[in-house]
């Protein structure tokens, strides 16, 4: 039987549609928290979560134990420009000792271009940090969107969904896939508890780096060797 006899149903790539529905999704969510972003007063959402994360009647000292407040800095730096390089040079090095030097310059082209465009979406909206609490971490960059957020979605979305393509059993597709997207989580939930971003920050940077992501990888099925699906 041809695949063109096939039901449509058995045609349908449904990683491919997820895929896309993903993008959309992500575009279309960070078109609307822009319009958060450019008003001039904070919506109740954005002050709610963030009061939520300090006790009551002390927007200077956070929830939780101590301890919470320092694991929050250690995973907000899983964020970080110097971790996120690190981690992406120590990938392109394996790879280039692996012979995969196309799959290499694909990934450097992948994540650099995240870190322009959210360079680019900073200075085109201009946000300042939020004033409503006090901040438990040094920041020196515009608000909207979250670049911590953005670049953990980037790195470690685009890096996972790549690894997943090589590796041959659904339950590890999915464990890597997971991994990846809680260790983006853990970023951009870091930066509202450190009271250095709004939750729209946050959201806008998972919608455009999950997005970017997503067309990095829909960009690799074309323009990557299909040895690394072989195993598929």
């Amino acid at each position: 039987m041809t695949t063109n006899n096939l039901p449509i149903w058995r045609r349908i790539e449904f990683n491919v549609l997820f895929a896309w529905l993903v993008i959309a999704g992500g575009l279309w969510g960070f078109v609307e928290l822009l319009e958060v972003a450019r008003d001039a007063t904070p919506r109740s959402f954005d002050t709610e979560i963030l009061l939520a994360f300090r006790t009551l009647g002390n927007t200077s000292d956070p929830i939780g134990p101590v301890w919470v407040e320092e694991a929050m800095r250690d995973l907000t730096a899983l964020g970080s420009t110097s971790v996120l390089v690190l981690i992406l040079l120590s990938v392109i090095v394996y790879l280039l000792l692996a012979d995969k030097a196309k799959m290499a310059l694909f990934i450097f082209a992948s994540v650099a271009g995240g870190q322009l465009l959210s360079s680019l979406l900073k200075l085109g909206v201009d946000r300042p940090r939020p004033e409503l609490v006090s901040r438990l971490a040094e920041v020196y960059t515009l608000s909207f969107p979250s670049g911590h957020a953005m670049l953990a979605a980037v790195t470690y979305l685009t890096l996972g969904s790549l690894l997943a393509r090589a590796l041959p059993k659904r339950v590890l597709k999915a464990y890597v896939i997971v991994v990846a997207a809680i260790a983006t989580l853990l970023v951009g939930i870091s930066r509202i508890y450190l009271g250095v971003h709004w939750p729209s920050d946050v959201l806008a940077g998972w919608c455009a780096g999950a997005a970017w992501a997503m067309l990095c990888w829909l960009i690799s099925r074309r323009v990557l060797p299909r040895a690394s699906e072989q195993a598929d």
